[in-house]
């Protein structure tokens, strides 16, 4: 691990965090793109989210408390990573103001992801999950396989095809 902020570089396939680990850096995708998922108690894999460009890569509530993560974060594509230790975070945070109100800002942001998922489940149906995905994610289409999609919609892959049938024949 770096001293300060550290690019790395991680080939497709790799991971950036397995759960049990704590992660000690959190992660801003330069270039690539990346996939968060967990394990059920069934075996089944269960995609959380996708990590483009310009954004970080972070289990953030267990990077926060330095806990260990119920996530895996891959990389879909080969991906480049800037990466900020926790503690450098930490004492960035009690050294300059605008640091603090800049993760302030990303507490935020994380939290307004994970309500809006949590939200979609509880207000919309399958489609609905559908077309606001693709409104929000024109850009990730055609860089995720249906099946990763599939389960981050929280259906089964022949669900989506359906869905996506009888949208292209409206």
């Amino acid at each position: 691990m770096c001293e300060g902020a550290c690019i790395k570089t991680y080939p497709k396939k790799s991971f950036f965090l397995k759960a049990g680990e704590v992660q000690p850096a959190m992660g801003f995708v330069y270039e690539g793109l990346l996939r968060r998922y967990y394990i059920n108690e069934k075996g089944n894999t269960i995609t959380t989210g996708f990590i483009p460009e310009n954004n970080y890569a972070a289990d953030y509530p267990a990077f926060i408390k330095q806990k260990a993560s119920k996530y895996f974060i891959e990389c879909l594509e080969a991906s480049v990573l800037v990466e900020l230790p926790y503690n450098k975070i930490q004492e960035s945070y009690q050294k300059f103001q605008n640091t603090e109100r800049y993760g302030r800002l990303i507490a935020e942001y994380v939290l307004t992801l994970q309500t809006n998922r949590t939200e979609s489940f509880l207000f919309e149906n399958a489609e609905e999950r559908y077309l606001n995905f693709i409104a929000e994610n024109q850009n990730l289409m055609h860089r995720i396989s249906l099946t990763h999609l599939s389960s981050y919609l929280g259906i089964e892959r022949q669900s989506l095809s359906r869905i996506r049938k009888k949208l292209t024949r409206e």
